[in-house]
Protein backbone atom coordinates (compact mmCIF):
# COMPACT_ATOMS: atom_id res chain seq x y z
CA UNK A 1 0.00 0.00 0.00
CA UNK A 2 1.42 3.24 -1.27
CA UNK A 3 2.22 6.37 2.23
CA UNK A 4 -0.37 8.55 0.33
CA UNK A 5 -2.67 5.72 0.70
CA UNK A 6 -2.08 5.94 4.69
CA UNK A 7 -4.79 7.90 7.11
CA UNK A 8 -2.38 9.66 9.04
CA UNK A 9 -0.51 10.70 6.05
CA UNK A 10 -3.70 12.61 4.35
CA UNK A 11 -4.57 13.96 7.79
CA UNK A 12 -0.83 15.42 8.30
CA UNK A 13 -1.91 16.80 4.37
CA UNK A 14 -5.13 18.23 5.55
CA UNK A 15 -3.50 19.57 8.71
CA UNK A 16 -0.76 21.43 6.54
CA UNK A 17 -3.59 22.59 3.99
CA UNK A 18 -5.54 24.30 6.59
CA UNK A 19 -2.33 25.73 8.27
CA UNK A 20 -1.23 27.13 5.19
CA UNK A 21 -4.38 28.67 4.25
CA UNK A 22 -4.95 30.00 7.66
CA UNK A 23 -1.43 31.97 7.42
CA UNK A 24 -1.92 33.33 4.16
CA UNK A 25 -5.50 34.76 5.45
CA UNK A 26 -3.78 36.10 8.11
CA UNK A 27 -0.98 38.00 5.36
CA UNK A 28 -4.14 39.34 3.72
CA UNK A 29 -6.55 40.04 5.97
CA UNK A 30 -7.23 43.59 4.41
CA UNK A 31 -8.75 41.92 1.52
CA UNK A 32 -11.29 40.84 4.25
CA UNK A 33 -11.86 43.49 6.37
CA UNK A 34 -15.30 44.37 4.05
CA UNK A 35 -16.47 41.46 4.83
CA UNK A 36 -15.83 41.16 8.77
CA UNK A 37 -17.20 44.70 8.85
CA UNK A 38 -20.20 43.28 7.28
CA UNK A 39 -20.44 39.53 9.63
CA UNK A 40 -20.05 42.08 12.25
CA UNK A 41 -23.00 44.40 11.66
CA UNK A 42 -25.25 41.70 10.75
CA UNK A 43 -24.20 39.40 13.74
CA UNK A 44 -26.31 40.78 15.99
CA UNK A 45 -29.44 41.17 14.80
CA UNK A 46 -29.25 37.46 13.20
CA UNK A 47 -28.75 36.24 16.62
CA UNK A 48 -31.09 37.51 18.48
CA UNK A 49 -33.63 36.75 15.22
CA UNK A 50 -32.43 33.14 15.85
CA UNK A 51 -33.27 32.48 19.66
CA UNK A 52 -36.52 34.50 19.09
CA UNK A 53 -37.23 32.05 15.65
CA UNK A 54 -36.77 29.29 17.79
CA UNK A 55 -39.03 30.38 21.15
CA UNK A 56 -41.66 31.30 18.37
CA UNK A 57 -41.92 28.74 16.03
CA UNK A 58 -43.76 26.31 18.54
CA UNK A 59 -46.55 28.93 18.84
CA UNK A 60 -46.40 29.61 15.03
CA UNK A 61 -46.84 25.81 14.24
CA UNK A 62 -49.76 25.47 17.24
CA UNK A 63 -51.15 27.97 15.30
CA UNK A 64 -51.16 26.13 11.92
CA UNK A 65 -52.65 23.35 13.11
CA UNK A 66 -55.51 25.57 14.57
CA UNK A 67 -55.84 26.17 10.70
CA UNK A 68 -54.21 29.62 10.66
CA UNK A 69 -52.49 30.67 7.71
CA UNK A 70 -48.89 30.85 8.33
CA UNK A 71 -49.20 34.67 7.20
CA UNK A 72 -51.98 35.60 10.09
CA UNK A 73 -50.40 33.19 13.06
CA UNK A 74 -46.88 34.57 12.26
CA UNK A 75 -49.10 38.18 12.45
CA UNK A 76 -50.54 37.33 15.52
CA UNK A 77 -47.85 36.56 17.50
CA UNK A 78 -46.21 39.36 16.70
CA UNK A 79 -49.31 41.48 17.95
CA UNK A 80 -49.31 39.25 21.11
CA UNK A 81 -45.53 39.94 21.67
CA UNK A 82 -46.46 43.67 21.46
CA UNK A 83 -49.37 43.79 23.83
CA UNK A 84 -47.46 41.88 26.59
CA UNK A 85 -44.25 44.03 25.96
CA UNK A 86 -46.77 47.28 26.69
CA UNK A 87 -48.66 45.86 29.79
CA UNK A 88 -44.84 44.72 30.95
CA UNK A 89 -43.52 48.47 30.25
CA UNK A 90 -46.55 50.02 31.61
CA UNK A 91 -46.36 47.79 34.84
CA UNK A 92 -43.10 46.82 35.40
CA UNK A 93 -40.89 49.87 33.84
CA UNK A 94 -42.47 52.60 36.82
CA UNK A 95 -41.19 50.33 39.36
CA UNK A 96 -37.50 49.42 37.41
CA UNK A 97 -37.14 53.55 37.06
CA UNK A 98 -37.62 54.57 40.52
CA UNK A 99 -35.48 51.79 42.12
CA UNK A 100 -32.75 52.43 39.30
CA UNK A 101 -32.84 56.24 39.93
CA UNK A 102 -33.06 55.36 43.68
CA UNK A 103 -29.92 53.18 43.24
CA UNK A 104 -27.97 55.94 41.26
CA UNK A 105 -28.99 58.55 43.89
CA UNK A 106 -27.51 56.33 46.98
CA UNK A 107 -24.28 55.69 44.24
CA UNK A 108 -22.65 58.41 46.21
CA UNK A 109 -23.40 57.56 49.82
CA UNK A 110 -21.85 53.97 48.90
CA UNK A 111 -18.92 55.97 47.87
CA UNK A 112 -18.16 57.35 50.37
CA UNK A 113 -18.73 54.58 52.94
CA UNK A 114 -15.95 52.82 51.17
CA UNK A 115 -13.61 56.03 51.23
CA UNK A 116 -14.37 56.19 55.16
CA UNK A 117 -13.56 52.40 55.17
CA UNK A 118 -10.24 53.14 53.01
CA UNK A 119 -9.32 56.40 55.45
CA UNK A 120 -9.73 54.11 58.74
CA UNK A 121 -7.77 51.41 57.09
CA UNK A 122 -5.07 54.05 56.28
CA UNK A 123 -5.09 55.57 59.66
CA UNK A 124 -4.93 51.80 61.51
CA UNK A 125 -2.22 49.76 59.88
CA UNK A 126 -0.11 49.29 62.54
CA UNK A 127 -2.47 47.12 64.37
CA UNK A 128 -3.31 44.90 61.49
CA UNK A 129 -1.51 42.01 61.06
CA UNK A 130 0.63 41.84 57.47
CA UNK A 131 -1.52 38.61 56.29
CA UNK A 132 -4.63 40.61 56.13
CA UNK A 133 -3.06 43.29 54.77
CA UNK A 134 -1.63 41.43 51.80
CA UNK A 135 -5.45 39.77 51.44
CA UNK A 136 -6.69 43.63 51.06
CA UNK A 137 -4.11 44.67 49.04
CA UNK A 138 -4.90 42.04 46.88
CA UNK A 139 -8.41 42.04 46.77
CA UNK A 140 -8.41 46.15 46.05
CA UNK A 141 -5.94 45.95 42.80
CA UNK A 142 -8.67 42.51 41.79
CA UNK A 143 -11.33 45.43 42.36
CA UNK A 144 -9.64 48.06 40.29
CA UNK A 145 -9.11 45.99 37.81
CA UNK A 146 -12.74 44.82 37.67
CA UNK A 147 -13.82 48.61 37.61
CA UNK A 148 -11.26 49.58 34.95
CA UNK A 149 -12.58 46.63 32.80
CA UNK A 150 -16.19 47.74 33.45
CA UNK A 151 -15.50 50.83 32.31
CA UNK A 152 -14.43 49.98 29.30
CA UNK A 153 -17.37 48.13 28.88
CA UNK A 154 -19.30 50.99 29.10
CA UNK A 155 -17.77 53.11 27.03
CA UNK A 156 -18.20 50.86 24.29
CA UNK A 157 -21.99 50.31 24.95
CA UNK A 158 -22.54 53.98 25.02
CA UNK A 159 -20.81 53.97 21.84
CA UNK A 160 -22.45 51.31 20.02
CA UNK A 161 -25.74 52.84 21.01
CA UNK A 162 -27.15 52.96 17.04
CA UNK A 163 -25.65 50.11 16.32
CA UNK A 164 -27.37 48.01 18.46
CA UNK A 165 -30.79 50.36 17.70
CA UNK A 166 -30.11 49.52 14.28
CA UNK A 167 -30.18 45.88 15.00
CA UNK A 168 -33.97 45.59 17.01
CA UNK A 169 -35.30 47.61 14.46
CA UNK A 170 -34.36 45.26 11.91
CA UNK A 171 -34.63 42.26 13.92
CA UNK A 172 -38.78 42.03 13.46
CA UNK A 173 -38.02 41.56 9.49
CA UNK A 174 -35.31 38.62 9.37
CA UNK A 175 -37.62 37.02 12.40
CA UNK A 176 -40.79 36.88 9.65
CA UNK A 177 -39.09 36.11 7.16
CA UNK A 178 -37.26 33.15 9.41
CA UNK A 179 -40.52 32.14 10.29
CA UNK A 180 -42.19 31.87 7.52
CA UNK A 181 -39.54 30.33 5.03
CA UNK A 182 -38.38 28.00 7.92
CA UNK A 183 -39.04 24.65 5.03
CA UNK A 184 -36.52 26.40 2.88
CA UNK A 185 -33.40 26.25 5.18
CA UNK A 186 -32.78 22.42 4.80
CA UNK A 187 -33.26 21.72 0.47
CA UNK A 188 -31.03 25.08 0.19
CA UNK A 189 -28.54 23.34 2.63
CA UNK A 190 -29.08 19.83 1.15
CA UNK A 191 -28.22 21.02 -2.82
CA UNK A 192 -24.48 21.82 -1.97
CA UNK A 193 -24.39 18.02 -1.17
CA UNK A 194 -24.31 14.73 -3.46
CA UNK A 195 -27.62 13.22 -3.73
CA UNK A 196 -26.45 9.80 -2.06
CA UNK A 197 -25.43 12.08 0.65
CA UNK A 198 -29.18 13.73 1.41
CA UNK A 199 -30.71 11.42 3.63
CA UNK A 200 -27.41 12.05 6.12
CA UNK A 201 -27.25 15.93 5.31
CA UNK A 202 -31.24 15.96 6.58
CA UNK A 203 -30.82 13.55 9.69
CA UNK A 204 -27.70 16.16 10.85
CA UNK A 205 -30.05 19.33 10.34
CA UNK A 206 -32.76 18.06 11.71
CA UNK A 207 -30.59 17.09 15.44
CA UNK A 208 -28.85 20.45 15.07
CA UNK A 209 -32.42 22.14 15.07
CA UNK A 210 -33.26 20.54 18.05
CA UNK A 211 -30.02 20.99 19.66
CA UNK A 212 -30.53 24.49 19.66
CA UNK A 213 -34.44 24.19 20.49
CA UNK A 214 -33.91 22.44 23.37
CA UNK A 215 -31.10 24.85 24.70
CA UNK A 216 -32.89 28.30 23.85
CA UNK A 217 -36.21 27.43 24.95
CA UNK A 218 -34.76 25.63 28.07
CA UNK A 219 -32.74 28.56 28.98
CA UNK A 220 -35.91 30.90 28.63
CA UNK A 221 -37.28 28.36 31.38
CA UNK A 222 -34.53 27.86 33.33
CA UNK A 223 -34.00 32.00 33.12
CA UNK A 224 -37.51 33.24 34.24
CA UNK A 225 -37.48 30.33 37.15
CA UNK A 226 -34.11 32.12 38.73
CA UNK A 227 -35.64 35.48 38.54
CA UNK A 228 -39.03 34.85 39.41
CA UNK A 229 -37.33 32.11 43.16
CA UNK A 230 -35.28 35.84 43.67
CA UNK A 231 -37.97 38.64 43.68
CA UNK A 232 -39.65 36.36 45.76
CA UNK A 233 -36.95 35.42 48.03
CA UNK A 234 -35.71 39.71 48.18
CA UNK A 235 -39.07 40.59 48.85
CA UNK A 236 -39.02 37.95 51.89
CA UNK A 237 -35.92 39.23 53.09
CA UNK A 238 -37.38 43.08 52.17
CA UNK A 239 -34.31 43.69 50.42
CA UNK A 240 -34.11 47.24 48.12
CA UNK A 241 -34.49 47.63 44.68
CA UNK A 242 -35.71 43.67 44.56
CA UNK A 243 -37.39 43.77 41.00
CA UNK A 244 -34.56 45.52 39.85
CA UNK A 245 -31.92 42.64 41.00
CA UNK A 246 -34.28 39.77 40.16
CA UNK A 247 -34.39 41.43 36.79
CA UNK A 248 -30.62 41.24 36.37
CA UNK A 249 -30.23 37.91 37.48
CA UNK A 250 -33.17 36.66 35.34
CA UNK A 251 -30.70 38.67 32.11
CA UNK A 252 -27.19 37.25 33.69
CA UNK A 253 -28.91 33.46 34.37
CA UNK A 254 -28.18 32.67 30.46
CA UNK A 255 -24.68 31.73 31.18
CA UNK A 256 -25.22 28.06 32.56
CA UNK A 257 -24.25 27.66 36.34
CA UNK A 258 -22.15 30.59 36.65
CA UNK A 259 -25.05 32.88 35.59
CA UNK A 260 -26.94 32.54 39.45
CA UNK A 261 -23.35 33.39 41.35
CA UNK A 262 -22.55 36.83 39.02
CA UNK A 263 -26.57 37.68 39.35
CA UNK A 264 -26.20 37.55 43.00
CA UNK A 265 -22.86 39.92 43.16
CA UNK A 266 -24.89 43.27 43.02
CA UNK A 267 -27.62 42.06 45.60
CA UNK A 268 -24.53 41.46 47.96
CA UNK A 269 -23.47 44.57 47.99
CA UNK A 270 -27.12 46.13 47.95
CA UNK A 271 -27.58 44.35 50.85
CA UNK A 272 -24.08 44.87 52.92
CA UNK A 273 -25.03 48.70 52.66
CA UNK A 274 -28.88 48.27 53.36
CA UNK A 275 -27.77 46.40 56.69
CA UNK A 276 -24.56 43.97 57.03
CA UNK A 277 -26.88 41.00 58.45
CA UNK A 278 -28.97 41.61 55.52
CA UNK A 279 -25.86 39.55 53.13
CA UNK A 280 -26.51 36.46 55.03
CA UNK A 281 -30.17 36.47 54.20
CA UNK A 282 -29.19 36.69 50.61
CA UNK A 283 -26.72 34.35 50.53
CA UNK A 284 -29.57 31.80 51.75
CA UNK A 285 -32.12 33.17 49.07
CA UNK A 286 -29.53 32.67 46.51
CA UNK A 287 -28.83 28.84 47.95
CA UNK A 288 -32.20 28.22 47.82
CA UNK A 289 -32.83 29.82 44.52
CA UNK A 290 -29.51 27.74 43.42
CA UNK A 291 -30.83 24.27 45.01
CA UNK A 292 -34.02 24.34 43.20
CA UNK A 293 -32.63 25.69 40.01
CA UNK A 294 -29.56 23.30 39.77
CA UNK A 295 -31.60 20.28 40.71
CA UNK A 296 -34.83 20.51 39.29
CA UNK A 297 -34.52 22.88 36.41
CA UNK A 298 -31.25 22.60 34.77
CA UNK A 299 -30.47 18.65 34.99
CA UNK A 300 -33.95 18.67 32.75
CA UNK A 301 -32.62 21.04 30.16
CA UNK A 302 -29.04 20.81 30.16
CA UNK A 303 -28.82 17.20 31.46
CA UNK A 304 -31.06 15.45 29.06
CA UNK A 305 -31.82 17.61 26.11
CA UNK A 306 -28.07 18.22 25.46
CA UNK A 307 -27.14 15.03 26.48
CA UNK A 308 -24.12 16.98 28.48
CA UNK A 309 -22.10 16.54 31.05
CA UNK A 310 -22.17 19.19 34.04
CA UNK A 311 -18.14 19.42 34.24
CA UNK A 312 -18.11 19.47 30.73
CA UNK A 313 -20.30 23.01 30.47
CA UNK A 314 -18.77 24.47 33.24
CA UNK A 315 -14.84 23.88 31.45
CA UNK A 316 -16.67 24.80 28.22
CA UNK A 317 -17.88 27.57 29.92
CA UNK A 318 -13.87 28.91 31.07
CA UNK A 319 -13.23 28.32 27.37
CA UNK A 320 -15.53 30.51 25.95
CA UNK A 321 -15.31 33.54 28.27
CA UNK A 322 -11.17 33.82 27.87
CA UNK A 323 -11.70 33.29 23.62
CA UNK A 324 -15.00 36.03 23.66
CA UNK A 325 -16.29 37.31 26.91
CA UNK A 326 -19.77 37.38 28.29
CA UNK A 327 -20.80 36.45 24.90
CA UNK A 328 -18.60 33.27 24.07
CA UNK A 329 -19.78 31.95 27.67
CA UNK A 330 -23.42 32.33 25.69
CA UNK A 331 -22.40 30.80 22.80
CA UNK A 332 -19.99 27.99 23.60
CA UNK A 333 -22.77 25.20 24.65
CA UNK A 334 -25.10 25.79 21.76
CA UNK A 335 -21.76 25.96 19.65
CA UNK A 336 -20.26 22.39 21.40
CA UNK A 337 -24.12 20.99 21.04
CA UNK A 338 -24.22 21.80 17.09
CA UNK A 339 -20.34 20.36 16.86
CA UNK A 340 -20.98 17.49 18.95
CA UNK A 341 -24.13 16.66 16.69
CA UNK A 342 -21.77 16.89 13.32
CA UNK A 343 -19.40 14.43 15.49
CA UNK A 344 -21.62 11.58 16.32
CA UNK A 345 -23.02 11.55 12.69
CA UNK A 346 -19.54 11.66 11.33
CA UNK A 347 -18.68 8.70 13.79
CA UNK A 348 -21.22 6.73 12.82
CA UNK A 349 -20.84 6.93 9.03
CA UNK A 350 -16.99 6.05 9.37
CA UNK A 351 -18.27 3.02 11.49
CA UNK A 352 -20.45 1.98 8.87
CA UNK A 353 -17.82 2.44 5.87
CA UNK A 354 -15.25 0.41 7.91
CA UNK A 355 -18.06 -2.72 8.51
CA UNK A 356 -19.05 -2.21 4.39
CA UNK A 357 -15.23 -2.60 3.26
Amino acid sequence: MSISNKWWFRFGIGVILILTIIWLMNEVNFVFTPLVIFVQTLFVPFLIAGILFYLFRPLTELLEKWRLPRMIAILVIFLIVIVILTMIVRVIGPIVQTQFVRLLENVPDMISAVEEGISYWQQNQEQIPQFIKDFVDTIGSKLEGIFAATGTVVGNALGSIFGFVFSLVIVPFILFYLLSDRERFTPNVVRFFPESKEGEIRHVLKDMDKALASYIQGQLIVSTCVGILLLIGYLIIGLEYALLLALFAMAMNVIPFLGPFLAVIPALIVAFFQEPTMVLYVIIVMIVAQQIESNLVSPQVMGRALNIHPLTIILLILVGGNLAGVLGMILIIPSYAVVKVIVQHSKQLLSIKRQES
